[in-house]
């Protein structure tokens, strides 16, 4: 579903001195399987993920999904790429306060074809929240609000889920609400799922857990 060879990602500082913060030899996942990745903040490890899902660009390496090396495509086919196939959990959730819980699921289908009210509607039910589609951000609890980015991360029926760190803003109970619905919702449609996190709360639920420093070695 996923390998990573030999990825590197450096960046400048305002003393124009270069930092070398990924440094990724080989990493891989299949088909189904969830993994958390364990590491302080700092760490790169959001970097990681921004590089799988070719919101940011490597320096060098292969990134390959579903057989296509996304390092290799132009940025418009990186957009499509990423909205079929890659739904990505925030920590900040990520939704636009103007717009409905459905509008924002919606808003989530654009790049990948035209949004499907239905669908998207669909979506929200599996994440528990049928009865608050016309609701606002700002109407909806914080454990709601993540359960909508949720949401918007499976609507397009992705091979793979990136989660950065999707419990960080929530308290005890809904962290372990929304963890579990995630990983159920992976579990059922077959969908490969990469979380990361230093929440041993969170760490606890996945039975394959790597530390992060044992998979990149940056170069001091």
């Amino acid at each position: 579903m996923l390998l990573i060879k030999d990825l590197t990602k450096s960046f400048v500082n305002s003393q124009k001195e270069k930092s070398n913060i990924i440094n990724i030899d080989n990493f891989e996942i299949n088909a189904g399987q969830q993994i958390a990745l364990n590491g302080e903040s700092g760490s790169g490890k959001t970097t990681f993920l921004n590089l799988i899902s070719g919101i940011i660009n490597a320096d060098s390496g292969n990134i390959i999904i579903k057989d296509t090396d996304i390092t290799k495509l132009s940025e418009s086919k990186t957009d499509r790429f990423r909205a079929k196939n890659i739904g990505y959990i925030f920590q900040t959730f990520n939704l636009l306060q103007g717009y409905t819980a459905l509008e924002n699921v919606m808003i989530g289908m654009m790049f990948s074809g035209s949004p499907d009210k239905n669908i998207s509607i669909k979506a929200l039910d599996t994440v528990g929240l049928s009865g608050k589609i016309n609701n606002k951000p700002s109407e909806l609890s914080v454990g709601e609000q993540q359960r909508v980015s949720v949401a918007r991360a499976i609507v397009n029926s992705p091979g793979l889920i990136l989660a950065d760190e999707p419990t960080a803003n929530l308290d005890r109970a809904n962290s372990k609400t929304v963890i579990r619905l995630i990983k159920d919702i992976c579990s059922e449609k077959n969908i490969s799922l990469l979380t990361v996190t230093h929440d041993p709360l969170i760490l606890e639920q996945f039975e394959s857990v790597i530390e992060f420093s044992e998979i990149n070695s940056p170069v001091k």
